[in-house]
């Protein structure tokens, strides 16, 4: 239903429901991964938009990460390259190092950039050589079937370090960060680091009051298929090891989880799928997804 269509006392109860969140979380700060299906359909990506627009004008620090997966896939695919992924991680050798940096930190960073300006903001786009922000080393993986064994898989990067000054500066100016997960090594090297890590780092850093990782599902499901909503750490280390918890949703449960543990109260795994999702889950008593409390 159109908002129009809506009746004034029923528009004037939905603002008053937002009141008293809109005052709660005044002045904090909000890190929000954006990615799935929001980052592609036109409407979703209109709607994200507007939502960061609108927290950021009422009163709260929004931080924008974002990925680019299908965009670096594309592109790659031609300049007649083929992705190859090893436990989840994109191999990076050399010449997929070059494109993934031209996609998250020119393409995919400007557009998601020019998308939230043309909403109203003021975003600034960064990846993690700027201001030093994201330092990082190279990271092995730990090889499943020989363990003691580690795996290379190129130019992806483990964080050692976040600088957040830059953040708070842009903060402080009433502009909206809107971070490219790639972070730089002691010698210049570039890395390609997993999005969902940089925004539980960076939310960590700034002691967020939130981190809201956009996806598509619906969240956290239980074994039924039903959502569960509000859980905390224990109850997440226990799906994990009955078997609840698998496959993709790992490294953002592991993001989350590392979040909910250092400092930030509460962590969102939502639907990006539907619309005004962020409003939706911040503004009013209804949420569309998982909540992780720190404790």
């Amino acid at each position: 239903m159109p908002f129009e269509s809506i009746a004034p006392d029923i528009k004037a109860g939905i603002l008053a429901e937002a009141l008293p969140y809109i005052r709660k979380f005044h002045g904090k700060t909000i890190v929000v991964k954006y990615g799935g299906n929001a980052m592609t359909e036109e409407h979703l990506k209109q709607c994200f938009a507007r939502d960061v627009v609108l927290l950021k004008l009422v009163g709260m620090n929004v931080v924008v990460v974002h990925g680019g997966g299908p965009q670096i896939e594309n592109l790659l695919t031609r300049v007649g390259k083929k992705g190859e992924f090893i436990q989840g991680m994109r191999v990076t050798d050399a010449e997929t190092m070059e494109v993934v940096e031209m996609v998250l930190g020119g393409q995919v960073n400007k557009d998601v950039v020019n998308l939230i300006n043309q909403a109203g903001g003021k975003a600034v786009g960064l990846t993690g050589k700027d201001g030093n922000l994201i330092r990082a080393k190279k990271l092995m993986l730990p090889n499943k079937d020989n363990p003691g064994d580690l795996i290379d898989v190129g130019q992806v990067g483990d964080i050692t370090a976040i600088d957040p000054s830059l953040i708070g500066l842009l903060d402080s100016g009433a502009f909206i960060p809107v971070i490219a997960p790639i972070g730089v090594g002691k010698d210049g090297e570039t890395y390609n680091i997993n999005a969902d890590v940089v925004a539980g780092k960076i939310a960590e850093v700034l002691k967020a009051e939130k981190l809201v990782l956009l996806t598509n599902t619906p969240g956290v499901l239980d074994k039924a298929g039903k959502l569960l909503t509000g859980l905390t750490p224990t109850d997440i280390d226990n799906m994990v090891e009955d078997g609840t918890l698998s496959g993709g949703m790992l490294p953002k449960i592991a993001s989350a989880l590392d979040a909910a543990r250092s400092g930030v109260k509460s962590v969102h795994i939502i639907d990006g799928r539907v619309e005004h999702a962020l409003l939706l889950e911040i503004l009013t008593d209804h949420g569309v997804g998982t909540m992780i409390r720190s404790h």
